[in-house]
């Protein structure tokens, strides 16, 4: 009896040092220390052991990094004291902290190359071109005899997108017309190859010819171009890159994501605003100013916006400087600020502030909530409002995002999305050639 009891107390003892053990402050700062951290080039980073001891902290690669001010591979250091670490090149190296031969926790840290873009805000005209021509409804054709859609018998859906036409790739509703004329003129169907989703299906299509024009009609809706406005989010002086919108362009019947054809920017002018409400987003009302002077290219439509190549340098840039961007697990919440345009081609600066901050390993587009309190920017536009997708976020003097979606029961608050994952959109690599496991949190 005397002996169980013993172990009961002993057990019970044990399981208490365990606790004041885990719950102590020495305990947390170890279990809080990152196993994984990105840093750029040329920024500075603190890293807190804080346990109130002298230890030992071996750097593998000193060439890469510098702790403390230290070129060595050993560093005596205060574990009481934040240690400064200061990226010297791209690379990778291990930091592994020891007190007396006793190793208490490590770090493998990936020193990216300095990276830097020009910060955008203009508002840009958006000409987009389909990669073919979209379906968009279908609607019947009067024959005489009967009311029919060729194109519903034949099997088309809504956002079915027909790229061939008898082996001859679609550009255009003029192309299409042409080629179906043809082919009712002749009494012969016409043979389609139709991308629905990841599938590519042929399929045969009678024309129907319309009694009241005389003309052959396929008994859909199409739609072969679209255009709007929104606002730039950086620029690459290096690559030319661009990349704009902050999520994709979707077509406003099917709701499908425009496959991109061909495409341009031009420059846009803001002429008023309709201020957003609680249920009824705002909106920028823009004009396109000079439109046969291009800005670039749109090569790609994706989640992150559109990206392509621009020209020259853009115009009226509030930075005209590169500036640093901020790796998703960088930004914070806090305030912040979006550069955009209110009136005509004036790019401005306005605060926000970062309420919510998503941890991202992978890309994924709703990375941040932020709210507008600028009182300026809230009087003339109520908050998020249509057209000022692609803002992009400035925080401590970095570009961490852009402004993606408004929230419609409350104009004042949206989502943004990382810069890192627009900027991989772009083909601007971020993560280093030798990075190869995912993305690790920082402290």
């Amino acid at each position: 009896m005397i002996r169980h009891n013993r172990r009961k107390w002993m057990g019970s003892l044990l399981l208490l040092i365990t606790a004041l053990v885990v719950s102590s402050t020495p305990f947390r700062g170890l279990s809080s220390f990152p196993h994984e951290l990105r840093l750029m080039e040329g920024s500075l980073q603190q890293l807190r052991v804080s346990v109130p001891v002298m230890g030992t902290l071996i750097n593998s690669n000193p060439d890469i990094l510098h702790v403390n001010g230290a070129e060595t591979r050993e560093v005596a250091v205060d574990l009481s004291k934040p240690l400064s670490v200061e990226p010297r090149r791209a690379g990778e190296a291990q930091l592994q902290v020891k007190w007396r031969s006793v190793p208490l926790t490590a770090v493998k840290v990936n020193v990216l190359p300095d990276l830097r873009v020009i910060p955008g805000g203009q508002s840009i005209g958006v000409k987009l071109q389909t990669a073919g021509v979209l379906v968009v409804g279908h609607h019947l054709v009067d024959t005489g005899k009967e009311k029919v859609s060729p194109g519903e018998q034949a099997g088309i859906h809504v956002g079915d997108m027909i790229v061939k036409i008898n082996d001859l790739y679609i550009n255009d509703m003029n192309d299409l017309k042409k080629l179906v004329g043809e082919a009712g003129a002749r009494n012969t169907p016409v043979q389609l190859l139709v991308v629905r989703g990841k599938e590519k299906l042929n399929m045969t299509l009678y024309p129907a010819k319309d009694r009241k024009d005389n003309e052959y009609r396929m008994g859909l809706y199409i739609r072969d171009s679209a255009a709007g406005v929104g606002t730039l989010t950086f620029y690459d002086p290096n690559s030319k890159a661009y990349g704009a919108l902050g999520h994709v362009i979707s077509d406003v019947d099917t709701g499908q994501a425009i496959a991109v054809g061909d495409g341009q920017i031009v420059a846009a002018s803001v002429t008023s605003i309709e201020k957003g409400q609680s249920g009824n987003p705002g909106e920028k009302f823009a004009r396109f100013y000079n439109e046969s002077e291009v800005l670039g290219t749109i090569t790609k439509n994706t989640p992150f916006g559109i990206f392509g190549k621009m020209k020259e340098k853009p115009k009226r840039s509030l930075y005209n400087e590169p500036m640093p961007i901020a790796l998703a697990e960088q930004v914070q919440e806090g305030p912040a600020k979006i550069l955009t345009v209110v009136d005509g081609q004036k790019v401005e600066e306005f605060a926000i502030e970062i309420v919510n901050v998503v941890k991202q390993h992978f890309p994924a587009t709703k990375g941040m909530i932020i709210k507008i309190t600028d009182k300026r920017l809230l009087e003339k536009t109520g908050g998020i409002v249509q057209g000022m997708s692609g803002s992009p976020i400035i925080q401590n003097g970095k570009i961490v995002g852009a402004v993606t979606h408004v929230f419609v029961n409350d104009p004042t608050s949206g989502y943004g999305c990382y810069i890192e994952w627009m900027l991989q959109e772009a083909g601007i690599p971020v993560r280093s050639p030798q990075a190869k496991t995912p993305i690790g949190s920082a402290a």
